[in-house]
């Protein structure tokens, strides 16, 4: 079982599947190649994990390799898991949500310039169809101390698809949590939240991010103290900035001393995969955030 949902939910998920889809999911078989119907599907939308409905490829980066299942040169970030097979030969690829087989990944062939395959069996897969005009999907990042709690809490909320842990704001690429410790990379502890803004706006976003940590802390959020533990928001655009000025302006006006930073969108560096849904590996409790209602 998934250690990322509920063995209810999980049991539930799986009552759902046929014996095909039951065989390749939870026993990783393999469908019979061409024999899938996704494999040429060539409209525009999202294909997801069957098992869990997480999102997992869009339709932009699946290609034609003529191997008899649907092909992906890339994955949504922090969808799928990979793990080498026990022959050592190949490296399977599971949903990082509830561990759901899905296929394998190839790297080298140079089918694409990305030079990756992922190779997916069409029953392991949902799709859902989209406007290529209409976002289904947008992204929002925030540094609120200890990336733990903050992704922990923004993940809870209706419309929010998936929150990673990473690094953002300094100059030094590819940073490990030793250099973002150090306070030596310039890097704050930053979630990336992707979201479904017909489900949940920015601004409702913006406004839980406030109310679960201390926006009047400076360069710390209770006891964890650095500066990669500022709280701020790196904006994609005026109307994501026009909306932190004004809810910073409520709070003001209701008497926080609000030091939060607004920063300018700067790369994203997934932190390492342990720091991933910590708190509900660990099966603990934040130590440092909690709601607090200030709107």
């Amino acid at each position: 079982m998934s250690t990322f949902i509920n063995e209810y939910t999980w049991h539930k998920a799986i009552e759902k599947l046929t014996p095909e889809e039951k065989h390749i999911l939870i026993n990783k078989g393999t469908e019979r190649p061409f024999s899938g119907t996704l494999a040429y599907n060539k409209e525009t939308g999202i294909y997801k994990c069957k098992l869990c409905d997480s999102p997992l490829f869009t339709s932009k980066s699946k290609f034609e390799s003529h191997s008899g299942w649907p092909s992906f040169d890339d994955a949504i970030d922090g969808a799928l898991r990979e793990i080498p097979d026990k022959d050592g030969q190949r490296t399977e690829i599971v949903c990082a949500k509830c561990g759901g087989h899905l296929g394998h990944v190839f790297r080298g062939e140079g089918m694409t310039p990305k030079n990756t395959r992922y190779c997916v069996n069409s029953l392991s897969l949902n799709f859902d169809k989209q406007d290529a005009d209409t976002p289904k999907e947008k992204e929002a990042y925030f540094a609120g101390g200890c990336f733990w709690g903050v992704e922990y809490y923004l993940e809870k909320l209706d419309g929010v698809k998936d929150v990673i842990s990473g690094y953002m704001g300094g100059e030094k690429e590819n940073p490990t949590y030793t250099d973002v410790s150090s306070g030596s990379s310039g890097h704050l502890e930053v979630v990336k939240v992707i979201y479904d803004p017909s489900k949940i706006s920015y601004e409702t976003l913006a406004k839980a991010f406030f109310e679960i940590h201390d926006p009047t802390q400076a360069n710390r959020q209770g006891p964890d103290i650095g500066e990669q533990y500022q709280s701020a928001i790196f904006t994609s655009d005026e109307k994501e900035k026009e909306t932190i000025n004004n809810l910073i302006g409520i709070l003001k006006n209701k008497g926080y001393d609000v030091v939060t930073k607004i920063y300018d969108m700067k790369p994203f560096y997934k932190a390492e995969e342990y720091h991933q849904n910590y708190y509900i590996k660990q099966n603990k409790m934040p130590y440092c955030h909690g709601y607090i209602k200030k709107f």
